[in-house]
């Protein structure tokens, strides 16, 4: 199952969504990442971070959603925005209709300061990520209906961003 994260600059939280998912998914998902205005080239801390946690990077690239919706391109089940520019922009039309949803997260890219500092956004970023495809694993995928899984990838994208008590 082909699965897409997208973002803005497809430089950091999509880029950990989409390696985080082909190392986790045990070759049951393919996951790509693209961004509605490409950065051209992966964060730095993001490549730490990945390769610090053992996760390939090879063929990571900083990309433009426009390569997924064109013709000839791998058909997608899932769409997810993890970042909220994306969530509010018009995206294309993917064919074959996927299920979507939005789970965002907090830029680390954006974050100010030490590189200290920078290495913990990127740090909870990827946790929150993480977490979400956890438990998009474990969907029974087998055994939901379209409506179902739609609802449940949504329910997902909910995850650590509950108030804490």
């Amino acid at each position: 199952m082909n699965v897409l994260f997208l973002c803005t600059g497809n430089s950091a939280r999509s880029i950990l969504a989409e390696a985080y998912l082909n190392s986790a998914g045990g070759g049951r998902f393919r996951a790509f990442s693209a961004g509605s205005h490409p950065a051209g080239k992966v964060n730095l801390f993001a490549i730490e971070l990945l390769e610090k946690n053992r996760i390939p990077i090879h063929g990571l690239r900083s990309k433009s959603w426009d390569e997924f919706a064109a013709p000839g391109s791998p058909p997608m089940r899932f769409v997810f925005t993890v970042c909220d520019n994306a969530a509010g922009e018009t995206c294309p039309l993917w064919p074959g209709q996927p299920v979507t949803a939005h789970w965002g997260v907090p830029d680390p890219a954006a974050v100010q300061g030490t590189d200290e500092q920078k290495r913990k956004a990127f740090l909870g970023a990827f946790a929150q990520l993480s977490t979400r495809i956890r438990l998009f694993l474990n969907l029974p995928f087998d055994k939901l209906e379209r409506h179902a899984l739609a609802a449940k990838v949504r329910e997902i994208g909910r995850a650590g961003t509950e108030e804490k008590a």
